[in-house]
């Protein structure tokens, strides 16, 4: 796990070590979820014969964005169900945020073929697209090879991988899964990107108006749901947003950013 989400995901890494879990930090390259995943994948490459290989995004080789998508769907597959049986009809739209795009991919799987439903993804635009300080490859990288995959992702003239940025840890990745690149070049999803700022005001909307506190990977896709909204508050629409996480391990770094704010 990288140095900085060790950090900035202190509550989860408690809760691992509590159950037992030996986590790794690891401080080469910006030290966040990119550079843990080249160790973890240089590490088994030499002990293959008596370790597996497990990933958590739907990124990297074939197999695994595959294995992640098809353990990830049920979510899609049950929120299908509850939208028809309490509507009784399918949404307009699901919204999902994305980093290497396993909680998405989970939830778009079931609806692909349902082309009346929009899918959106949405994509970190961190500090601002402008300022290269984001984790938008989709919409503002190239096509490369990388990690295994042949994938959108950020990187130089020469093909260096650039470093991505994000408030969230979860998509604090340069890259993103194939599955969503090629859902995004037959045009059948859509991906939008949201800021630091926009995704914060949405974790206090839903944490001050429902006392639910998301992950802030979650609010960025709840920040564009809410845009929509406000963008066409006479249309009535179903939207769904998948809450892929509890805020519990971001409070921390909400507070200390809305304290240095004054907003505290």
């Amino acid at each position: 796990m990288g140095a900085k989400d060790v950090e900035r995901q202190s509550p989860n890494v408690f809760r691992m070590r509590l159950m037992g879990a030996e986590v790794i930090p690891v401080h080469s390259g910006s030290a966040t979820l990119k550079d843990a995943c080249n160790e973890a994948l240089r590490d088994w490459s030499a002990s293959y014969d008596k370790a597996h290989y497990m990933l958590g995004t739907a990124a990297g080789p074939h197999p695994y964005p595959t294995i992640v998508r098809e353990f990830q769907r049920m979510i899609g597959e049950e929120t299908k169900a509850q939208v028809q049986e309490r509507e009784g009809r399918l949404p307009d739209a699901v919204l999902a945020c994305v980093g290497g795009g396993s909680n998405a991919i989970g939830m778009f799987a079931d609806f692909i073929d349902e082309t009346s439903v929009k899918l959106i993804g949405v994509e970190p635009a961190g500090l601002g697209i402008e300022t290269g300080q984001h984790g938008a490859p989709l919409k503002h990288g190239h096509v490369g090879i990388y990690f295994g995959m042949k994938s959108p992702m950020m990187q130089t003239a020469e093909g260096q991988i650039e470093e991505s940025y994000s408030i969230s840890a979860g998509l604090d990745f340069p890259s993103v899964g194939p599955q969503h690149a090629h859902l995004n070049s037959i045009g059948r999803a859509d991906y939008v990107s949201v800021t630091d700022d926009e995704a914060l005001e949405a974790f206090k909307a839903l944490s001050r108006h429902e006392g639910i506190i998301p992950a802030l990977e979650s609010s960025h896709a709840l920040a564009h749901a809410l845009k929509m909204i406000r963008e066409t508050p006479q249309k009535e629409q179903i939207l769904v947003v998948n809450l892929s996480g509890r805020g519990d391990k971001d409070i921390f770094t909400v507070h200390d950013i809305l304290k240095a704010r004054g907003e505290m």
